[in-house]
């Protein structure tokens, strides 16, 4: 798992990883495109890439992605806010009086669901956004999101081998070593 804040570098880091694996990498990429600001940062992403990695861009199916996977493929989720936030919007759009704790039980599943991918033998990387370390946002969806990704993120590194912080470029290894 690679935490960071935006423009952080734990993209580029968690590709380093994929990269020093020397095993097939499917890079399955989250965001949806809605503004020309997106489709700039989404260009970035697509061109630092290698090229000889397959790329799934799947805004809400990741699971269904990972499913197809299997013993010595590895995997790199970028990234699992992105995953989130487009999860909660859907379901936001189809029922948008859901009470949080019924939106937060089941999203956490689908968190829970996608640490257990792991024991088909597959590597999977996670890239997720640190924002629990900034202002309590005034909307409550922004509130909901927020306190959704932290406990995500604790799961998810609860889970994982090894975690990482990028601060400002810099990797700090916060749980486990640099995969081999």
């Amino acid at each position: 798992m690679v935490l960071g804040g935006s423009r952080s570098g734990k993209s580029q880091f968690a590709e380093e990883i994929a990269t020093r694996s020397d095993k097939r990498v499917t890079y399955i990429a989250t965001a949806a495109i809605f503004d020309e600001e997106m489709a700039a940062r989404v260009k970035l992403h697509r061109e630092r890439r290698a090229k000889d990695w397959l790329t799934i861009e799947e805004e809400r199916n990741v699971l269904e992605v990972l499913n197809q996977g299997g013993e010595g493929d590895i995997f790199l989720l970028d990234c699992a806010t992105v995953w989130l936030s487009n999860l909660l919007f859907y379901q936001q759009s189809l029922a948008p009086n859901t009470p949080a704790q019924a939106i937060e039980k089941q999203l956490m599943a689908m968190v829970t669901d996608l640490t257990e991918t792991t024991k088909s033998g597959l590597d999977l990387i996670v890239v997720s956004n640190e924002i629990g370390l900034g202002v309590v946002p005034e909307h409550y969806l922004g509130r909901l999101f927020r306190d959704l990704a932290g406990k995500a993120n604790q799961l998810l590194a609860t889970r994982a081998d090894s975690v990482y912080l990028v601060v400002a470029g810099i990797p700090m290894e916060i749980k486990g070593g640099f995969p081999k």
